[in-house]
């Protein structure tokens, strides 16, 4: 076939080259496209959603408050299976396990939200400072290894007694060490930035140290902080958990996940519901909490958006 056949000549166009052919990158459209394809995700983001609107919105209307064993009115009302006017049954005070499991949730998600958002708030800070600075580096490594080196739930312990019972108490002994491996977590990956040659450049030509920090690291550490705090919230459950089931930190008319489980854990073989709901409910917030903020760490990284 003769060429002029087999192609089609077009004349020159200037305007052409002030086209974008490629389609326009969003970054948040970018997350918010790779976050809702994730069909097991989306499956516990409304588990954590019914989750999270029962604990902080039943307790309202329930008026639920934690009452002295042996004052009951109704003796009848003790020890009722779950049934449709007591859907997870009754304790030993005639007390409704449904009304106590969502305000104990929500004692335990509070906690544990309030937690994640300060160690990460101070580790953020601390970490990118320490990462940028030879000299802070020196200093905070030494602590850090101290620290690092004692158990972390021995330190909650220590402190929750040293503080004494409350939600506030708790919650700045969770969170007066616990921040430091979030600083280091950061450290480290902060330093695998500093040195990169656009920051280099950028120093050479006078950019301050809080500019370089905020435009030039934070932004490309997005998914390893949401990673981060994917993983410090059922932490933060978990340590409220272990340290009321020992009888510290929160005072005994302050409910909780931990309390109740601690409370019901002498009728795991008798009224055996009264264990087992309150341990399920655990089970749900935790794992759906921690799969939704994996996949949404998965989502902010932008090596996931091709």
């Amino acid at each position: 076939m003769d060429k002029n056949e087999l192609f089609e000549f077009v004349p020159p166009r200037s305007d052409e080259s002030e086209k974008i052919s490629a389609p326009m990158y969003s970054y948040w459209k970018s997350v918010a496209r790779k976050f809702f394809s994730n069909k097991a995700a989306m499956v516990m983001l409304v588990i954590l959603v019914i989750l999270l609107l029962m604990s902080f919105i039943q307790p309202l209307f329930s008026g639920y408050t934690v009452i002295d064993a042996g004052k009951i009115d109704d003796f009848g009302a003790r020890y009722n299976y779950p049934n449709a006017k007591y859907w997870f049954g009754t304790d030993s005070n005639g007390q409704s396990l449904f009304d106590a499991v969502w305000a104990g949730a929500r004692t335990s998600i509070s906690i544990s939200i309030l937690a994640t958002l300060i160690t990460t708030f101070i580790g953020v800070i601390v970490g990118a400072i320490w990462g940028v600075s030879p000299k802070i580096d020196k200093f905070m490594l030494e602590v850090y290894n101290v620290i690092s080196n004692v158990p972390t739930l021995l330190i909650l312990m220590v402190f929750s007694y040293a503080f004494g019972q409350g939600f506030w108490n708790l919650l700045l002994a969770m969170t007066i060490t616990t921040w430091i491996g979030t600083a280091y977590f950061i450290r480290v990956n902060v330093i695998g930035l500093r040195d990169r040659e656009y920051n280099i450049a950028s120093r050479t030509l006078g950019t301050g140290l809080w500019t370089t920090i905020s435009k030039n690291i934070l932004p490309y550490l997005v998914s390893i902080i949401v990673t981060n705090m994917a993983q410090s919230l059922p932490t933060f459950i978990s340590y409220e958990v272990f340290l009321s089931y020992l009888g510290v930190g929160l005072s005994s008319d302050t409910p909780s996940l931990g309390r109740l489980i601690a409370l019901y854990t002498s009728n795991i073989t008798d009224h055996a519901y009264l264990f087992w709901i309150p341990v399920t409910i655990l089970g749900l917030v935790t794992i759906s909490l921690y799969i939704v903020g994996q996949a949404l760490a998965d989502a902010s990284d932008p090596r996931t958006h091709m």
